[in-house]
């Protein structure tokens, strides 16, 4: 939205005599200074009350000195009320005062009813406004517009040019790519948090591929997200992740569809991965925001629940708000099948919990991309794994020996060994039927033996620890078998 746009919606909200206005915004000084602009233009009288000052006027505040009578909030609103010249008054930080007398949703409410001999407009402006039945009938929302992709552009420039002229002309160090990625992600905030985490980014004068990881952290924690949804900061890159060759290309044929709204293709939805415990589904899905350089957020199933009827499904509604406002972004369903395993053990909320995602995943605008990740498909509701709700089903089965020898590899590097001195083929021959996460224990456990030992790790000592473990494709060989079956002809291999 414009800001020209956004000028034209309050003006209409005033035009069709609202007689209470509400602007939930932590921007306080950009509410006022559009609502002085609105003042002026309708050629009426604007006020301003907070409760240190009382009433002033908003729109000459050097020729008129607050009322300090009018500080309490039942002072303001008989002030109001006793007026006999309509006009506009600006009521900042109200809402602690709705709930803690009942003769201010009088007055406010006399003062609606008198709208049509004295057509004040109340305009109450604060982060959380929550007005009571009484009076909220007579009330419209008003939402403050975020800035675009090209006021976040100009945003950034802006700042460049204030750095530079502060640093006797140097300029700020960029790309076009990485200047692109920041702006994509700063959507969804306010102008005023997204101006300081750019001041940030380029306080050492350059903007950096490196700094966007502390970008969206940032934009996570402004935004106030902490809960059953939550920020991993960690994501992993492609090359760090062994095999899972058609999942990548996958991908990579999908990336700038999903980035790019103007492809006339529709975007990718999301994906899902099936595989057994430790084959490298958490890592992959870390791997696909570290490759589109998106945040990524984990929704921890089962964490939703809440021993309270309805605070479960409220759990996940506000979840998937908060993963809007992160967009574009990479939504992570952790082990997906915990939360809506079909069944009518826990008073149907699972059901609920289904619709909702469902209702959610249906009608989603935005660029919010879905990886489910899922130990056991045979608990998941049939509804979900239908064509048209994700893009795909990928398996994620137990590495081949091309893939291991890669794993042993960034695990080697990891921890500062030189893959160079090991025999990696002699590795993965050694540890057919290991996962990745098990592969990457082998190493750790034979490191710590050498330095037990005070002898250098060597392919024979990994070998020694591989033969000594036993790993879950033969503890468990019977169901990695079934999964293995199921997936034959349903799924898409990853690797």
């Amino acid at each position: 939205m414009s800001g020209k746009t956004e000028f034209n919606d309050l003006c209409l909200l005033v035009k069709t005599k609202n007689p209470i206005i509400t602007i939930e915004t932590h921007e306080e000084i950009r509410a006022v200074q559009l609502v002085t602009q609105l003042a002026i233009h309708f050629n009426q009288s604007i006020f301003s009350w907070d409760t240190v000052d009382g009433i002033k006027r908003a729109d000459l505040p050097q020729e008129e000195s607050p009322s300090k009578t009018t500080c309490l909030p039942t002072s303001a609103l008989k002030h109001i009320r006793e007026a006999t010249q309509s006009a506009i008054y600006i009521l900042c930080d109200f809402h602690p005062y709705f709930e803690d007398d009942p003769k201010v949703v009088r007055l406010i409410k006399e003062i609606v009813l008198n709208h049509q001999n004295v057509s004040h407009t109340l305009i109450f402006v604060s982060h959380e406004i929550n007005l009571p039945d009484e009076i909220k009938r007579y009330s419209a929302k008003f939402q403050l517009a975020l800035p675009n992709e090209d006021q976040l552009n100009k945003l950034v420039k802006e700042e460049a040019r204030i750095w530079s002229k502060a640093h006797h002309g140097q300029k700020v160090k960029t790309d076009s790519d990485t200047l692109k990625k920041l702006v994509r992600n700063l959507k969804g905030m306010t102008t005023a948090d997204a101006r300081n985490l750019i001041r940030n980014v380029i306080s050492d004068g350059a903007i950096t591929e490196d700094e966007l990881p502390q970008v969206n952290k940032a934009k996570f924690e402004l935004l106030d997200m902490d809960g059953v949804l939550s920020f991993e900061y960690e994501t992993s890159k492609f090359s760090e992740v062994g095999g899972l060759n058609n999942l990548k290309n996958w991908l990579k044929q999908r990336q700038a569809v999903f980035l790019d709204k103007d492809i006339p293709l529709d975007p990718p939805k999301g994906l899902m991965l099936l595989g057994i415990q430790g084959g490298g589904k958490s890592l992959a899905a870390k791997a696909v925001a570290g490759m589109w350089g998106l945040a990524l957020l984990r929704l921890d199933f089962g964490a939703l629940y809440n021993k309270y009827h309805g605070e479960t499904e409220k759990n996940l509604r506000e979840s998937l708000k908060m993963a809007e406002l992160m967009a574009p972004c990479v939504l992570w369903f952790d082990e997906i099948e915990k939360g809506l395993s079909s069944g009518e053990s826990d008073g149907g909320t699972s059901q609920r919990l289904l619709a909702t995602l469902l209702t959610w995943m249906a009608e989603n605008t935005h660029q919010v991309f879905i990886v489910a990740t899922a130990n056991d498909i045979s608990k998941l509701p049939p509804e979900l794994m239908r064509k048209g709700r994700l893009d795909e089903i990928f398996f994620v089965d137990l590495p081949d020996e091309k893939s291991r020898q890669d794993i042993f590899e960034i695990h080697l590097k990891r921890r500062k060994q030189d893959p160079s001195q090991f025999d990696l083929s002699a590795l993965a021959a050694a540890s057919g039927g290991f996962t990745g996460s098990e592969i990457e224990q082998a190493v750790v456990s034979a490191l710590y033996r050498a330095y037990g030992g005070g002898s250098p790790m060597t392919t024979i000592s990994i070998v020694e620890t591989i033969k000594q473990t036993r790993p879950l494709s033969v503890v468990m060989s019977e169901k990695i078998q079934a999964l293995r079956d199921w997936a034959k002809d349903r799924t898409v291999l990853a690797n």
